[in-house]
């Protein structure tokens, strides 16, 4: 009786407004061009959108809308190191998606092998043998430091962290994690246990158990913690870091720090995992960030530029000790979409692009330039200007307070320069610009730089 009635209560149902609305909005999507009607009905519904059907804190924490909350620049296409908001400025990214345009916006043999894969088959069966899977995990195994080997595939750098914590779990009884402070790892209730922010994870206390968090480039204080933890039977399983700390604040290690960590995991019989969503894929002038520092981990998870800016994709890579533990069952830890056909292609193709177009080197040499010229215009703003410090083209600009670095992200958006600078996170701010950014785009962002300052300055 109860499904009879809600048969009818469907019946009912009056469509034909939502479908109105679908239809106009995959009549915009189709166009190359939009009218200026057109682009004021698409930031209208965008606002209107984001307050009522999203989340309205999100008006008060973009750069790009107004006090009034009636306006906001709404990003619209992309190409090369830049993208175009819906009225037709165009912008430099320097924040690229917090390090997801390695190889550009809409890179075009990226866009060509996953269009190549969509006239064919977009999506597995989840039975039979996939085989862009086989073909990119034997790439990974390939490419990576050391005898690090097997793949799992996953949609996003959260997913490949829980990935990577589950899989140390199954290789060893061990409970203990060392993390460190500051640290970013994502913000699933595993990976969140893992990240540092105390803001992210209050409100879902307790985290998950057995993590323990030091001060990342304090060595001693880790021998200390995995001494301990022995000593009352809670030996450490895994220490998971990022090589360069991205979300806090582009915290570079201390020299040899990360080499003492592997020798301290050595010593310990603990498992390395290296948090590489944001500095692999050429981002820190080697391919992953672990080459730079001479460091193999026993666990690599990537994502971001992984997917080559057009497909969310993630992998976790580890030595063959470590992974066989999910042998006997592969169902252990599954996905359905992570290792699509889409993803694998892209992830492909972007590889061939960083190889062959040699951007990890690129990195390494326009990032040096940047870093020295950034620096040239910062240190004639000291009462402004705290540090600016970098690897490759993973560049953090620190300001004496978050009010002073707001108000410089500000100046530099509206400028046509995005960087990652927030209401609420600011004082230091991030400029991840695509590998291929050019020079003359790298000095325009300088000059703009250096404009919004002496402004600034003034005030």
């Amino acid at each position: 009786m109860t499904i009879n009635t809600t048969n009818k209560e469907l019946e009912k149902k009056d469509y034909s407004g939502v479908t109105d609305y679908i239809k106009k909005v995959l009549s915009i999507i189709e166009k190359d061009q939009i009218t200026k009607e057109e682009a004021e009905w698409v930031t209208r519904e965008t606002v209107d959108g984001f307050r009522e059907n999203v989340n309205p804190g999100f008006l008060d924490y973009r750069k790009t809308v107004t006090k009034d909350k009636q306006f906001a620049a709404v990003e619209w296409s992309d190409s090369g190191s830049c993208f175009q908001d819906v009225n037709g400025k165009e912008y430099i990214d320097c924040l690229g998606g917090f390090g997801i345009y390695n190889v550009g916006h809409r890179n075009p043999k990226v866009v060509k092998a996953v269009t190549d894969q969509l006239n064919r088959q977009a999506l597995h069966s989840q039975d039979l043998l996939d085989p862009l899977r086989a073909m990119l995990a034997k790439i990974l195994a390939e490419i990576t430091p050391g005898d690090l080997k097997y793949s799992f595939f996953v949609n996003s750098g959260t997913e490949s962290v829980e990935a990577a914590i589950k899989l140390a779990k199954m290789h060893s009884d061990r409970t203990t994690f060392i993390a460190t402070t500051r640290a970013f790892h994502g913000k699933s209730l595993g990976s969140l246990s893992a990240t540092a922010k105390g803001v992210f994870r209050k409100p879902f206390l307790p985290m998950i158990q057995g993590f323990r968090h030091v001060p990342f480039g304090d060595i001693e204080t880790m021998r200390r913690t995995f001494e301990s933890c022995a000593l009352v039977g809670e030996d450490v399983n895994a220490v998971i870091l990022e090589p360069i700390q991205g979300e806090g604040g582009v915290i570079l290690p201390p020299e040899g720090y990360l080499q003492q960590v592997r020798e301290l995991c050595d010593e310990f019989g603990a498992l390395l995992i290296f948090d590489e969503v944001q500095t692999g894929m050429g981002r820190t002038g080697t391919m992953f960030a672990a080459e730079g520092y001479g460091v193999v981990p026993d666990i690599l998870c990537l994502a971001k530029a992984f997917g080559g800016g057009v497909m969310p994709a993630g992998a976790v890579v580890a030595k063959e000790e470590v992974f066989k533990c999910l042998f006997p069952n592969p169902f252990m830890h599954t996905t359905t979409f992570g290792g699509n056909p889409l993803a694998c292609a892209a992830a492909i193709a972007t590889i061939d692009v960083l190889i062959e177009e040699k951007l990890p080197q690129r990195a390494a040499e326009v990032g040096e330039y940047m870093l020295g010229k950034l620096r040239e215009v910062g240190n004639e703003f000291p009462e402004l200007v705290l540090e600016i410090r970098g690897k490759g083209l993973l560049i953090g600009v620190e300001f004496h307070t978050d009010e002073i670095g707001y108000e410089v992200s500000k100046g530099l958006f509206d400028h046509g320069v995005l960087v990652a600078g927030t209401l609420v996170n600011s004082k230091t701010f991030r400029i991840e610009p695509p590998l291929t950014i050019s020079i003359e785009e790298v000095d325009k962002v300088i000059a703009t730089f250096k404009q919004v300052l002496e402004t600034l300055s003034e005030k």
